[in-house]
């Protein structure tokens, strides 16, 4: 059968893989990880990724959630060399295939009725048979072409599809087990199962990755394929993530959609290292970079079982990255939370100087920004339980000495500011617990802050000095 060259194919390229989205939704977790092993196999073998938008289901599919699934895989930065591809825009090519079918008695015209299918089916359950088309149509020549009909692939009787899964081994299906599948609706339009092979074809796809879901649609496809004299690519199939619960991973167990955990906080290295490790691994190893992935990713290495999702080992990851990153590079994903919680950064301490001191306790990004707001804005009141413990009366000495010792800093450093509130302490003849509560409470607004001699430095002297004075007033109005 004659192939267009649609996609000139590189014939030094050995390995092409693919990611083939339904545009139905967001990019969840699962897809997210079937794209990162598809496009991990592909790099690792110095192969080509395509990304295929598969949108033949016109109810369901919408723009929206196409660039959804965009902009998941860019901010995951899975890049791909060819596409994206849109089913919808290759209806032509996929009929032109379908009529040749017909030409080569590969495929053949069904014009049974709705109400006929559903008899025979009836009859073949009553028989406790497998449903299946009877082939009523397979050689009924006494309609004409412009009478309403599906066409359906002619799938062999005999024999089995054997194919070694490169996750699962070998799976044979008997072709008994299969039947005639409509290739092409009574609308004109070519069915999913159908646009998928030609799409492999065209696009010299070698390996296929995708969910445990497909297992059953492979047998199919492999048959059509081999009407077409098409090469049979290797498929492999991953395993379904379940929740921390055991459950198939849902909505219920909160975030599953990428972007979701972009909202949450989460870094694009924290959750591609995190998904990777959900079925495959390299020894005992954690951390991967992403170059490290590419060199040691085996898809024959990924486990065959089901993985738990775990939120904390995600927590675990993230808070690592944020912590190893560099920098600079955390602080524009740190942009996007202190936007999205209108924290105005503009004036004050550099994004990158509170990174490493606030990312010791925040696990996530949106919980960094959310701390990081008494570096940039005034607060109107204090936390109570830390208020009722810190700000009594006794607090006002040590405030006021520390606000007279911080006053006449004329160098702002971190060794200064400590060296005032050791001052402070030891004049007074009282614990530091005593000088550093009280001033954490008044600089911050909380009960808890990293050091703060570093935490006084960031804020600045002016603000300091000016929340001192507040918070000296603040505790004689209440006494």
């Amino acid at each position: 059968m004659n192939i267009e060259n649609l996609f000139p194919l590189d014939p030094n390229v050995k390995v092409r893989t693919r990611f083939a989205p339904s545009p139905t939704g967001y990019l969840h977790v699962g897809g997210a990880r079937t794209a990162l092993y598809s496009w991990l196999y592909a790099k690792h073998n110095q192969g080509e990724f395509v990304l295929r938008i598969e949108d033949t289901d016109l109810e369901r599919s919408t723009p929206e959630a196409t660039a959804a699934i965009l902009e998941g895989m860019e901010w995951l930065n899975l890049a791909w060399e060819h596409g994206p591809y849109f089913q919808t825009k290759r209806f032509d090519r996929y009929n032109q295939v379908i009529d040749q079918m017909l030409e080569a008695g590969t495929a053949y015209r069904c014009y049974c009725s709705k109400e006929r299918l559903d008899e025979v089916r009836a009859a073949q359950e009553a028989n406790k048979e497998k449903a299946r088309y009877d082939r009523h149509c397979l050689n009924d020549h006494n309609h004409s072409p412009d009478e309403p009909h599906v066409v359906r692939f002619k799938n062999p009787q005999e024999g089995s599809v054997v194919f070694d899964d490169a996750v699962r081994g070998r799976i044979e299906i008997s072709n008994s087990e299969l039947d005639d599948l409509i290739i092409r609706r009574t609308d004109g339009s070519p069915t999913y199962n159908f646009c998928v092979v030609v799409d492999d074809w065209d696009m010299g796809i070698t390996h296929v990755v995708r969910g445990e879901d497909h297992i059953n649609n492979t047998p199919r496809q492999i048959n059509i394929l081999k009407a077409l004299g098409a090469p049979i690519p290797t498929y492999a199939h991953v395993s379904m993530i379940n929740g921390d619960d055991g459950q198939k991973l849902s909505k219920r167990h909160g975030a599953v959609s990428v972007m979701q955990y972009r909202d949450e906080g989460y870094l694009p290295e924290a959750l591609i290292n995190y998904l990777v490790r959900l079925g495959w691994g390299h020894g005992d190893q954690e951390i991967f970079s992403r170059e490290e992935m590419i060199e040691l990713f085996d898809i024959h290495s990924v486990s065959k079982s089901a993985s738990a999702f775990n939120t904390e080992k995600l927590q675990w990851l993230n808070q690592h990255y944020m912590r190893s990153l560099p920098v600079e590079q955390v602080a524009k994903y740190l942009e996007w939370h202190m936007r999205d919680q209108n924290i105005d950064f503009s004036n004050g301490v550099n994004l990158t100087e509170i990174i490493p001191v606030l990312s010791e306790r925040a696990k996530t990004l949106k919980e960094l920004a959310s701390q990081s707001r008494y570096f940039y804005e005034e607060f109107d009141a204090y936390d109570e339980k830390a208020a009722a413990k810190n700000f009594k009366a006794e607090a006002v000495a040590p405030l006021a000495k520390l606000l007279e010792k911080l006053t006449a800093l004329s160098d702002w450093t971190v060794e200064n500011i400590h060296d005032a509130m050791n001052q402070t302490a030891a004049e007074l003849e009282i614990g530091m617990g005593k000088v550093g509560m009280p001033f954490r409470l008044a600089v911050t607004g909380s009960g808890q802050s990293p050091s703060m001699d570093i935490t006084a430095k960031l804020v600045g002297k002016e603000r300091t000095l000016a929340r001192l004075e507040k918070a000296i007033k603040f505790i004689q109005a209440q006494a």
